[in-house]
């Protein structure tokens, strides 16, 4: 059966086979993530700030755990957003992410300063993301993950057709699409079980996982122009 056969049941769109995603996920050191659209429904308050929900964040969490299970170290992990977001960046600072990167309208020029930042090739990154402006970046990535609107329907199709994804989720980012997606991924790599197990137990592994991300100190990028 197949891996994402839960989620396919609900309405999750995989493009291609399972083996090429699974080939393309075997080379995954890193996830990196846009914020509108992705962690939320994309609405900002007067100050052009957008929050996120626990139910994402958990998914973040627990998609960097089953990455170090499997790879043995910690993935690399950043937002990438076109705005100047204090949500974006007080999420990055309280799960340590690696980096956010804010105000790049011109996403590629923070993504290469990503890779650089950390030794990283371009299929080394899945990336999760919304709309036409990430379409650039995903081009690039190993792993796309898009999370669907039906107000975006048309640009789903025109990015199939551009063979810029490779899943996109039933659900929005306002209705947590982004957990929809991170445990998606979880599925293809098959240890759900134990990440599942260690984080209900707070075993010694997971608290190994945690003081490794604890002692990242996140980096933030504010482009100026």
């Amino acid at each position: 059966m197949s891996r994402l056969q839960p989620f396919t049941t609900i309405g999750l769109h995989v493009i291609g086979s399972e083996k090429e995603l699974l080939r393309r996920l075997a080379r995954t050191k890193a996830v990196l993530f846009d914020w509108d659209g992705v962690f939320n429904d994309g609405f900002k308050d007067a100050e052009g700030g957008s929050p996120f929900s626990e139910v994402g964040s958990m998914g973040v969490n627990l998609l960097r755990f089953a990455l170090w299970l499997r790879n043995g170290q910690l993935p690399k992990a950043a937002v990438i957003t076109g705005q100047h977001n204090p949500y974006a960046e007080r999420f990055a600072q309280r799960e340590r992410l690696h980096g956010v990167y804010m105000g790049f309208t011109n996403k590629p020029e923070a993504f290469d300063a990503f890779l650089a930042k950390h030794g990283l090739e371009a299929d080394e990154v899945a990336f999760f993301f919304d709309d036409v402006l990430d379409l650039p970046v995903a081009s690039r990535c190993g792993l796309r993950v898009m999370i669907g609107s039906p107000v975006t329907a048309w640009l789903v199709e025109q990015a199939i057709a551009r063979g810029e994804v490779d899943l996109v989720t039933a659900n929005s980012g306002g209705n947590n699409g982004l957990r929809e997606a991170t445990d998606a991924v979880i599925a293809l790599l098959a240890n759900g079980a134990e990440v599942i197990d260690h984080r209900v137990t707070y075993s010694e592994t997971y608290q190994r996982y945690l003081g490794e991300r604890q002692a990242v100190e996140p980096v933030v990028v504010r482009n100026a122009r």
